[in-house]
This record gives structure tokens, C-alpha cells and sequence, in this order.
């Protein structure tokens, strides 16, 4: 089971604590080369560095593409942070973070990468359709293809890094101190949406947006639940970013990117808000259970979280069953 995996490295609760502090600001680390790009180009216009404490002219100082880098930047640090925390002060091999399988399964990454992205690309084709006015065709090649550069590299690191501190790395630590699954998937997921809170889009649309974003860290958390393992969510949460980044983009969203098209209708917080998570969600999750054929549901997510009793035979009988 893929919460137990803990069960087979160093796991004291007080572990958990300093590596999360450890990822925490070594991801802060990595939001410092954006913040000396910001300050030297508004202190070479001659601007007032107080200005930049606004986040809407901070997105604007710089060119959007080298904005997007710096702003990932931070997350691949802090994913280089996870890997290290877990090598060292958990001795836990990097794939039993990933997966209860022996090898990482790329086909169930690709396979959700490809699942949200191509509803992704059909709902917003039918949108843009339907209502035409409501988008800007921005399409310019050369920064489009630096944009897709730094898309591909970087974002995939931004939603790693998020998927493996949230339903790796926390999911498996609430689980082995609470000794359950349904508290970890609760407390990840709500964290995961509050975090959120400082995004644009929360300003424009109002706290109904937090359904969305709790709502998506519920799917990715039963996703890996489910499936025993991240590869799915790894692949879902990449396919959302990464289509988006490179399809559309508004000047309320946190990803403001040289999109292909340009959102400049004026947004409204209604059923359309919650609508991925009345009815898109539901549907991935039945596609995926299909696919991968997951049964006991009542057990995987609301079952025990329990030691191996091989595990704890071993780890009396020998205490450096640990290399």
C-alpha cells in the first residue's frame, strides 16, 4: 500500500517536521533570483522599488516568458529540496515516494497527462467556438516557441514538486502519525486549495474559487489513493498546466504566458467555477477506476494505515535493516 512505504524507511514524526521546514525555505530560496530581476529592472527605469510589493506589477515588470521562468524556478528547488530530504534524513528511496509499484509506471503518467489534456484542448476549442469574443488570438511564433521551451521543462517541475510534497511527501507522513487515509487525503487537499488564497484569480472571482482548487487537490489525492501510487496524479497535474500555460491565458490568472489565445471576457464566479468538480472530476475518476481497476474503495480511503508485521519483526530483530 502506498502510504505503508514510509513504514519501510525513517519515519519519527519529528522527521517529517524539519523536512518539510527544509522544503519550505529552500523553496522560498528559489523565489530570490526573480525578486533581484524585478528590483534591477525597476530600479534601472528609474521606478519606485515599493511598487513591486504589488503582485500585479510585479507580473508586469519583466518579459511574460522570463517572468514564468523565475516564477518556476522556485518550485524546481524545492523539488530538488523533497529529493534530498528524502534520500538523507529519510533514507527512503525516491521511487517509494513516488509509487507502492517497484518502478515509477510511465504509461499511468502519460495516460492522465493525456486524459485532462486533451478534455482541456476540447473544452476550450467549443468555448472559443461558441463565443469567439470572448478571446484574443495572440499567437506570435518566436515568443510562443520560448514559451513552449520553458513550458515543457519547468512546469512539470512546478507540478512535481507540488505533487510530491502534498500526496507524497505529507500524505505519507499524516498517514504513518494518524494511521489512517482519510485525514491525510483531507489535510493535504485543503492545504493544497488554501495555498492558493494569494492567487490572482481568488481576487477576481471571489472565495468560491476554493472549491475548485480544495476540490482538484481531493481528485489528485484519491487519484493516488486509488491507484496506490502518484503516477497518475503526476500526469493530471502536468497535463492541466502545462495545456494551459500554452492555450490560453487573462490578465487574472497566475500564469499570465504568450499564450495562443488570450481570455478577455469579464469572469464571473458561477456554476462554471464548480462545474470540474461536479462533473469533470467524477467522470476522470470513473475512467480511471475502469482503466486500472481499482476496487475497495471504503478501504483505500478510509481504511487503517497499519506497519507491516514483516516490517516490525525485521526492525526488531535487526536494526539496520536500513542501507
Amino acid at each position: 500500500m502506498y502510504i505503508q512505504q514510509a513504514f519501510k524507511s525513517l519515519h519519527e514524526w519529528w522527521r517529517y517536521l524539519v523536512g518539510f521546514i527544509i522544503i519550505f525555505l529552500a523553496s522560498q530560496i528559489g523565489t530570490i533570483p526573480l525578486l533581484i530581476a524585478v528590483m534591477a529592472k525597476v530600479m534601472s527605469d528609474g521606478g519606485d522599488i515599493e511598487s513591486i510589493q504589488d503582485p500585479n506589477v510585479l507580473m508586469g515588470v519583466l518579459d511574460s516568458n522570463l517572468t514564468l521562468f523565475l516564477m518556476l524556478l522556485s518550485f524546481a528547488v524545492g523539488l530538488l529540496a523533497i529529493y534530498f530530504v528524502v534520500k538523507y534524513l529519510h533514507r527512503q528511496p525516491f521511487v517509494q515516494l513516488t509509487t507502492s509499484r517497484k518502478k515509477t509506471d510511465w504509461g499511468r503518467v502519460f495516460f492522465g497527462f493525456g486524459l485532462i489534456a486533451i478534455t482541456t484542448i476540447v473544452i476550450t476549442g467549443l468555448d472559443y467556438y461558441n463565443n469567439p469574443d470572448d478571446y484574443l488570438l495572440q499567437f506570435d511564433l518566436i515568443p510562443f516557441l520560448i514559451l513552449v521551451v520553458i513550458a515543457v521543462i519547468m512546469v512539470p517541475l512546478q507540478t512535481s514538486f507540488e505533487e510530491y510534497l502534498f500526496r507524497g511527501y505529507l500524505m505519507q507522513g499524516i498517514g504513518v502519525l494518524v494511521k489512517n487515509r482519510w485525514l491525510p487525503l483531507v489535510i493535504t487537499s485543503v492545504v493544497f486549495g488554501l495555498l492558493h488564497l494569494a492567487n490572482p484569480e481568488v481576487d477576481k472571482l471571489g472565495n468560491i474559487i476554493m472549491v475548485f482548487y480544495i476540490g482538484t487537490g481531493l481528485l489528485w489525492g484519491i487519484t493516488t489513493l486509488m491507484d496506490e501510487g502518484m503516477e497518475l496524479a503526476l500526469g493530471l497535474h502536468a497535463g492541466n498546466n502545462l495545456v494551459t500555460a500554452l492555450l490560453v491565458t487573462a490578465d487574472w490568472t497566475a500564469f499570465q504566458t504568450n499564450s495562443i489565445l488570450k481570455d478577455i471576457s469579464e469572469p464571473s464566479a458561477g456554476f462554471d467555477v464548480i462545474a470540474p468538480v461536479l462533473i469533470l472530476y467524477p467522470i476522470f475518476i470513473l475512467i480511471m477506476a475502469y482503466r486500472y481497476k481499482w476496487h475497495d474503495w471504503s478501504g483505500k480511503l478510509f481504511g487503517k494505515v497499519e506497519e507491516p508485521i514483516v516490517l516490525a519483526e525485521e526492525k526488531t530483530s535487526n536494526s539496520t535493516f536500513i542501507e
